[in-house]
């Protein structure tokens, strides 16, 4: 029989095969589609259910991005990752509840391609951010938000950096993920900058909520970028590899309520 820590291993594995799909896809889309890469998220998900079973691929995505989004979420609420809570455990794990965040939106967007072939109108990060906006000290959350994202955005160059990231994969990973995954990491800190700053000024500097990026809006906002915007969608592309590879050897913390500190499948 499967235990709950099993099944939430496989959880785990379904969101980083998900995060998989989207980041090569969004990749691969700014680099040979400009019309679709324009639509932002709404051309990821739209490329994606153009492919044969992509609304089997959207539901697949729907279920792996809400698992990968709670899975971050265990880090501020149980550090999961036992990143500690001094400073600089603290904002890791506000980085990572920003990753939450921004996967649950886009697990909502995948939801809408698959049950009616579009996104339905405005953006879901635009109706969320303008429905926090409408409540007391909306802005202040948003701006907030934004100075997560800036802290993720840090954590995610100093990741592909220093290579940190290999302490949560087994050995048996193949040779290429330090340099696949330290690519990728980079190229999303870039991206995650953009988003960052899209709700900074809307919190903080009134632009407006439809100002707000989600992932692939970041990505289309540097289109114009020349050189940064490539090296950018290419090393989505490698995240994407990166991922695919971390489904199958991304060691997951143990679900133990009986242990002081998570501990780690080896």
């Amino acid at each position: 029989m499967v235990d709950k820590s099993e099944k939430f291993s496989w959880l785990v594995r379904v969101g980083y095969f998900s995060r998989a799909i989207l980041y090569f896809v969004l990749g691969l889309i700014a680099l040979t589609s400009s019309s679709k890469i324009a639509e932002g998220t709404n051309g990821i998900f739209r490329a994606i259910d153009d492919y044969p079973a992509g609304n089997v691929i959207l539901w697949i995505m729907v279920i792996g991005l809400l698992a990968y989004a709670l899975f971050r979420f265990c880090s501020p609420l149980f550090d999961i990752e036992n990143t500690g809570s001094d400073s600089k455990g603290w904002a890791k794990r506000i980085g990572h509840a920003g990753s939450g965040i921004a996967h649950l939106v886009l697990a909502y967007s995948a939801y809408k391609f698959a049950t009616s072939g579009s996104s339905g109108g405005g953006g879901g990060a635009q109706e969320a951010a303008s429905g926090v906006l409408s409540m007391e000290f909306g802005g202040a959350i948003l701006g907030l938000l934004g100075v997560a994202f800036f802290a993720a955005a840090i954590f995610q160059v100093k990741k592909g950096v220093t290579g940190e990231f290999m302490n949560r994969i087994s050995g048996r990973a193949p040779d290429a993920t330090r340099w696949l995954g330290g690519a990728g990491y980079i190229a999303r800190g870039v991206v995650y900058t953009v988003i960052g700053w899209s709700l900074f000024k809307a919190g903080f500097m009134s632009s407006g909520a439809d100002q707000v990026k989600t992932l692939g809006d970041a990505v289309a906002s540097l289109a114009g970028e020349g050189f940064i915007f490539t090296l950018t969608a290419i090393g989505l592309m490698l995240f994407g590899l990166f991922s695919l590879v971390l489904a199958r050897y991304r060691i997951i913390p143990e679900l133990d309520s009986s242990a002081g500190v998570p501990k780690f499948r080896a």
